[in-house]
């Protein structure tokens, strides 16, 4: 089986270009500052910028960077495709320290390259979780000390994230303030379809929340109780895909990123929710979720400026 470092795209700047294209353009190029679609041409002169066209309906030049985590960059492109497909295919993540290593950027250019694609990793399509029946899980958890925070007793100053998981596949972490029933209420009834199976842990803020959907089921973790027979026959009811990804998470912020700001928490998450819900358990291996990855790059531009602020 060849390495997928091997192919041209990886290494070649208009193989690059080509292979992003046929991505997020797959119907053929569009103009980003009208939209056509019907008299867009490939410029050839010798000193033309690789992957430039012109479009013949509203006269503006364009690539198909524009209007993507691409915008501005001047990074190759075949360097962006490397570092898609190692962050896409690292189970626990890959720091911008080994980027900067791997592709010769600069740090500062590696860890805001890393923010761009977690970025595009971010799950705007505004689908339900579950629905049908269907099983999601829900559960909460607690993020590490970062390095110099004086560890205290409690949860009260830790970060804190609330993961929803599809037993269909999908996964969804929010960064919340506190954990009550006022700050998950919104964010389940927002996420989960209301005819849905939910199952939790034994946290009291669950059981009234438990009523909005079509079945609520807990384990009593505190009774060491971690799955048991649901009321629904053949199934069991647990929360362990949801602790299951937690060990994922955690493992991926402490052992691989070691300090990460509550201010930047929420796309790390949102990079831990593309990979479980992109999984090999799920059909889905390296370079698909890479591709899945690309095609998320569109709409979703980020200066450094916002990052940084």
């Amino acid at each position: 089986m060849a390495s997928i470092l091997n192919q041209p795209f990886m290494y070649d700047e208009e193989a690059a270009y080509t292979f992003v294209e046929s991505k997020i353009w797959p119907q053929g190029p569009v103009c980003p500052h009208c939209g056509g679609t019907e008299r867009n041409k490939r410029m050839e002169g010798k000193a033309t910028r690789v992957g430039l066209y012109k479009c013949y309906d509203c006269r503006s030049q364009f690539t198909v960077k524009v209007g993507t985590i691409f915008e501005s960059s001047h990074i190759k492109m075949h360097l962006w495709l490397q570092a898609i497909f190692l962050m896409a295919s690292s189970k626990k993540g890959i720091s911008s320290n080994q980027l900067h290593r791997t592709l010769g950027i600069t740090l500062k250019s590696a860890w805001f390259m890393s923010q761009r694609i977690r970025e595009a990793m971010r799950d705007d399509s505004g689908s339900i979780l579950g629905g049908g029946g269907s099983i999601v899980e829900a559960d909460e958890t607690y993020m590490g000390a970062n390095k110099g925070e004086k560890v205290k007793k409690g949860g009260a100053h830790r970060a804190k994230v609330v993961s929803l998981v599809s037993r269909e596949g999908k996964t969804r972490s929010f960064h919340i303030a506190n954990v009550d029933a006022d700050n998950l209420k919104p964010i389940l009834l927002a996420n989960i379809a209301k005819d849905s199976h939910l199952m939790t842990d034994g946290a009291s803020h669950y059981r009234k929340l438990g009523k909005e959907f079509a079945l609520h089921e807990s384990t009593n973790h505190a009774g060491k109780e971690y799955a048991k027979p649901s009321k629904v026959e053949g199934v069991s009811a647990h929360s362990n895909t949801v602790e299951s990804y937690f060990g994922i998470l955690k493992r991926g912020i402490v052992g691989t990123y070691h300090h990460v700001s509550e201010h930047h928490l929420q796309r790390y998450v949102n990079e831990f929710d593309f990979r479980f819900s992109n999984r090999t358990a799920n059909g889905v291996e390296d370079f698909e979720r890479a591709v899945n990855l690309l095609v998320g790059v569109k709409g979703k531009r980020l200066t450094y400026e916002t990052t940084v602020s």
